[in-house]
């Protein structure tokens, strides 16, 4: 495919066919997406339908072993009994779904469950019935990026034209140049036989070897093209090529049938001009287009193809070795990665520490430490000694992969710019024909009309060529440039080369954009809405502080922790096991004590028994009097510790939850807790043995860059809005934080995407960024939704822009990565129509009074130059370097002011009503926990608690008495 018309060309003809239900045709990326129904048509027959059209198509295939899909290629098969055995052996195994075996193509199609068996499995039950087996060869598409076949293919054409034209060229040159001896000048002019000079003689050998032998590719594509009922590029190639061979060929004739005293003028220099023009162009087209992908060709290049399985014996010692094609590494295994290596799979590192450069997947410029228990991502490299991983995510599963997937399928897409420019393409090609043949007509009646106009301005007219001859000659000369000038490409060329340079430099920045309309969309965005847990905020409570209400020499602190961590050991609550961690790190333990009679009350807190923490207490106060106290005397005995087992009954919970058990909480512990809700942190009570002996408050940490995102955004010109399911107390303490003036709390996911659609009722263009389950309705009604890259999968599916590295500034870099290329594609568009309005004009003749005529070759050279400009503009976009830090920094200083709490307008769920900053009281008047505020922490259990919350809708609220608002352990 060269061009547009190309694309409209095999979109409109395979639409046709039956049993085809949509197709969509990337010009840039070099494949097609086909929707069919297999019950009327097959792939192979779509793709031999392409070829019918005068292009290469194969069918992509993709059998990896990671999905349950396997493709394996087996010698040593000579009959049917020989398939039988095969089939038969692997369907009787455990964990194979569906097996069938080619005798004719000697491949084997294998489905598999990857949780049961595995694909180098599968290879060793082939291999022990007596064949051989190996993975087969992938057709991923990938080798249309460095377009090499093209880049060879025209390289090919261009030093073939050559040949014949650079004899033109210098024949051109010869009788431009003056002579001094006014006989020998007209040597080449001199005729051989009447009406025949050498000149035209060499002219005509010349042109018609090039039409035989350069111009059979074109004209093949043209009459495929014109089959269809289509017009492309090559239509007017040839056309050009025809007419000037064609013209020159008859009066050439009929000035040696009439014996002519002069031979005439010819246009036999046009047809190996245009080829050698025409084949330059595109073969430096097809350079340039090789760098726009060269993003995604350095993506496609970090996926190994091999990997290091090792097997551990006792004691985790290596007892073998093995290499493995990538296509048979398997869940579970065992990955040695050398100094040096690409790590070849996701996993988790199993032994060995080292620093490993990520800087190629997720932009970060610092190399990560790792060690064991880290997370590593398929493609980065290791740099330092050896590790062993243990392989969680392969194939097509791994980050890389799926990074790999979404920016091809960024590419496929078309922004709705481009749609429009694909749809004038389409109709580029008639209405250039109908101008050349309305400039030919018009030339002709004019030089008629009125000869001294051609006269005047044509710059070859001689006095022994007829007057006719001049008319004609004129009128076909600028009839043939139209045709030659004339590039529908640079059109069609102007948008995705764009958008596959945008999105492959925002995929190494460490954002991946789905397609061109998010890129095109994000640029007009006007608001954008930040969901708060997880995004403006970590996701992961933390302990902020630890208030003693008892005296000390009563309830120690380390006890009251001990405590409270193994009552909390028992908590699913995401503020339960940030509790529990807390007290672990403090204590520093791993284990403990014993947790009996637990009882949670949703909206309240918990209930239990505590024992077996004197045993923990007096280790940790040892191995501190270890530490802190001076040597003791020789013959003194070590101080006793107490150690008599105790059982605690322990409380953890809300006001509401003391008061229900008999507690009264006095003003004072009351007004701690309400100024800690204040500050967006939750504070609950601890009683032990029906005493209050401590209030914890935890709190979600903003991220470091959320103030200065949220400022960098309006500077911008951007509205921002905080949009929670969280109380409003969190939710009004964050943004102070932040600064956002515009707080929606309380709101359900349904209310989410409600808001959504009501700001864009108002005309407003909307970003949504989240991370949760509960934020996907709201991230796919946005215009842009943008997800964090650590969020759910759900998130992320229905996000148009995902952020790998989890660093809210990269919500501005998309934003203003989406300015320039929107601006680059407008400037592409606008050189090539400003291109083709003046060029076409030009070529017509219309500038003729002023000086300004040009050959049909001048008109093939600048056709050419047009579609390269506007790649080499597009590669412009390479030079881009997303801010960093200190630049956001730097033009934030002095003017980041906090806000305050009178400053933030707060709205509960759908109502539009501001409500105003409550008053430091220790009461309220409802509560509301958190809906779905802590759902992100790294666990099973609570991604599904969190998704049950969601579907539940406001199940996790709870009322409480008169005066009571707050969150519940």
């Amino acid at each position: 495919m060269t061009c547009a018309s190309c694309v409209s060309h095999i979109e409109k003809s395979l639409q046709k066919e039956a049993g085809i239900l949509s197709v969509l045709v990337a010009l840039m990326a070099g494949k097609a997406e086909v929707k069919y129904n297999p019950e009327v048509i097959q792939p192979l027959e779509i793709a031999q339908l392409i070829q019918d059209m005068g292009f290469e198509a194969t069918v992509m295939e993709d059998y990896t072993g990671s999905d349950g899909d396997l493709e394996l290629i087996i010698t040593g098969m000579t009959c049917a009994s020989c398939v039988h055995n095969i089939e038969s052996r692997l369907t009787r195994t455990n964990g194979i779904t569906y097996a069938s075996v080619a005798l004719a193509t000697s491949k084997a199609h294998v489905k598999f469950d990857p949780e049961i068996i595995g694909p180098r499995d599968i290879v060793r039950i082939i291999e022990e019935i007596g064949f051989h087996a190996s993975p087969a060869q992938r057709n991923s598409g990938a080798h249309h990026l460095d377009h090499k076949v093209e880049i060879k293919q025209w390289r090919k054409s261009f030093l073939c034209s050559l040949v014949f034209g650079i004899p033109v060229m210098g024949l051109m040159i010869y009788m431009l140049v003056p002579s001094h001896e006014p006989h020998e000048a007209m040597v080449l002019d001199r005729n051989i036989i009447p009406g025949l000079s050498i000149l035209n003689l060499i002219f005509f050998i010349l042109c018609t070897f090039v039409q035989l032998l350069g111009g059979w590719y074109f004209y093949v594509q043209a009459y495929r093209s014109l089959k269809h009922g289509t017009a492309n590029m090559d239509v007017l190639i040839v056309l050009a090529t025809t007419i000037a061979y064609t013209y020159s060929f008859v009066i050439l004739v009929v000035a040696v049938a009439e014996k002519a005293e002069r031979s005439p003028v010819t246009f036999f220099d046009t047809p190996p001009m245009l080829f050698v023009f025409i084949a330059l162009g595109r073969w430096l087209e097809h350079v340039a287009k090789s760098k726009t992908s060269e993003a995604l060709a350095r993506l496609m290049s970090l996926q190994a193809t091999e990997a290091i399985v090792v097997t551990l014996g006792e004691d985790n010692l290596i007892v073998r070795e093995e290499q493995v094609p990538m296509e048979l590494v398997q869940r579970g295994d065992v990955i040695k990665v050398v100094p040096g290596g690409k790590f070849p799979v996701d996993g988790k590192i199993l032994e060995g520490n080292t620093m490993v450069d990520e800087s190629l997947i997720t932009g970060e410029a610092m190399p990560v430490t790792k060690k064991p228990g880290s997370i590593v991502i398929a493609g980065s490299i290791n740099a330092h000694g050896s590790v062993l991983v243990n392989a969680t995510h392969v194939g097509n599963d791994t980050t890389l992969a799926q990074i790999v997937k979404l920016v091809e399928e960024a590419q496929m897409s078309k922004a709705p710019i481009q749609q429009l420019a694909d749809r004038f393409s389409g109709y580029f090609v008639p209405f250039i024909i109908i101008i050349s043949t309305l400039t030919l007509v018009v030339w002709i009646i004019i030089g008629f009309i009125d000869f001294g106009v051609v006269q005047k301005y044509f710059p070859t007219h001689s006095k022994h060529i007829s007057q006719a001859e001049v008319i004609i000659r004129f009128a076909f000369q600028t009839s043939i440039t139209v045709l030659c000038i004339a590039c529908p490409c640079s059109l069609g060329l102007a948008t995705p080369t764009a958008v596959m340079v945008g999105t492959g430099v925002a995929a190494q920045n460490g954002i991946l954009i789905k397609g061109g309309k998010p890129l095109e969309m994000a640029h007009k965005i006007k608001t954008v809405m930040f969901d708060k847990t997880g995004t403006i905020t970590h996701g992961v409570p933390k302990v902020m502080r630890v208030l003693l209400l008892v005296d000390v020499a009563m309830m120690p602190l380390r006890k009251v922790l001990a405590v409270v961590g193994t009552a909390e050991a028992s908590s699913e609550h995401p503020l339960g096991v940030a509790i529990t961690k807390y007290c672990k790190e403090e204590l520093g333990t791993d284990s403990l004590g014993y947790c009996t009679d637990f009882q949670a009350v949703p909206g309240c807190g918990i209930g239990c028994k505590v024992s077996s923490v004197e045993g923990l207490l007096a280790h940790s106060e040892s191995q501190q009097s270890k530490q802190a106290a001076p040597p003791s005397r020789a013959g003194s005995a070590p101080e006793e510790i107490d150690v008599t087992p105790q059982t605690f009954s322990v409380l953890i919970g809300n006001r509401e939850w003391m008061r229900r058990n008999g507690l009264t909480i006095s003003s004072d512990v009351s007004d701690a807790m309400a100024n800690h809700e204040l500050k967006g942190q939750t504070a609950v009570l601890v009683a032990v043995d029906g005493v209050l002996c401590a209030m914890i408050a935890i709190a979600d940490a903003v991220k470091q860059e959320a103030a200065l995102a949220v400022h960098t955004l309006k500077s911008m010109g951007v509205d921002v809005v905080l949009i929670t399911g969280d109380n409003r107390k969190t939710a009004r303490a964050i943004a102070t934080q932040v600064g956002i003036n515009k707080v929606f709390a309380e709101v359900l996911p349904s209310h989410k995407v409600a808001k959504v659609q009501e700001l864009q009722n108002e005309g407003k263009k909307v970003a949504m960024v989240g991370d949760g389950i509960n934020d996907s309705p709201a991230l796919a009604q946005a215009d842009v939704g943008i997800a964090i890259g650590t969020g759910t999968d759900v998130a992320i599916e229905a996000a148009d822009v995902v952020l790998i590295r989890n660093d809210l500034l990269d919500v501005v870099a998309s934003i203003h990565l989406s300015k320039r290329t929107v601006w680059r594609i407008h400037l592409n568009l606008v050189l090539a129509l400003i291109y083709n309005l003046i060029g076409i004009p030009i070529a017509a003749g219309v500038f003729m009074p002023i000086g300004i005529v040009l050959q049909p070759w001048m008109g093939s050279a600048a056709m050419a130059a047009s579609s390269v400009s506007v790649v080499l503009s597009s590669l412009q976009l390479k030079c881009y370097k997303k801010p960093d830090l200190e630049r956001y920094e730097a033009q934030a200083q002095g003017r980041m002011k906090p806000l305050t709490a009178s400053q933030v307008s707060v709205y509960i769920g759908m109502d539009d009503r501001r409500r105003d900053s409550p008053r430091a009281t220790p009461w309220d008047q409802v509560s509301f926990i958190s809906q779905v505020s802590l759902s992100s922490l790294k666990s099973d259990k609570l991604s599904r608690h969190s998704a049950a919350a969601d579907d539940g809708g406001d199940k996790w609220s709870l009322l409480l008495n008169d005066r009571d608002e707050e969150q519940c352990i």
